[in-house]
């Protein structure tokens, strides 16, 4: 009896079988009864090559411009659901042709650091009250002339 549970031992340790649970052992007997070599592990080939590389390439946006940089603040601005569309224009004062509060401004300058990817600090934020006033500080910040 002692050889017997000896022997089953040491099959069931050779055939790598350890992990399996008991209640798979019995589902399947007949897959574990044998005292067979461990199975082989499964190899995935692996392609390693020094030519390939994971880079992005990003393209340059285009140069701005005085016109580009006006369109794209009216844009935003028109966008802002409390700002009429048809009362905006390059020289509307934000609080008093739009009758915006100081919170709307400070949405407006968020949204403003958003469209052209730079944060605008809060001292010079408070002092942009006009679409005409946002165009030329992010003209001054980008170097545009022009």
């Amino acid at each position: 009896m002692a050889a017997r549970v000896l022997s089953r031992s040491a099959c069931w340790a050779l055939s790598g079988l350890r992990g399996f649970s008991a209640a798979s052992r019995l589902l399947h007997p007949a897959a574990f009864s044998s005292c067979s070599a461990a199975p082989a592990p499964i190899r995935f080939p692996q392609v390693f090559s020094p030519f390939v590389q994971s880079c992005r390439h990003y393209g340059d946006l285009p140069p701005l411009t005085l016109e580009s940089i006006s369109e794209r603040v009216l844009y935003v601005l028109k966008l802002y659901d409390k700002i009429n569309p048809e009362k905006l224009t390059v020289q509307s004062h934000f609080m008093k042709d739009l009758g915006l509060d100081s919170l709307d401004q400070v949405e407006i300058i968020m949204a403003m650091e958003d469209e052209f990817g730079f944060e605008i600090p809060d001292a010079d934020g408070e002092k942009l009250m006009t679409p005409q006033e946002i165009v030329d500080y992010i003209a001054d910040k980008n170097d545009v002339y022009e």
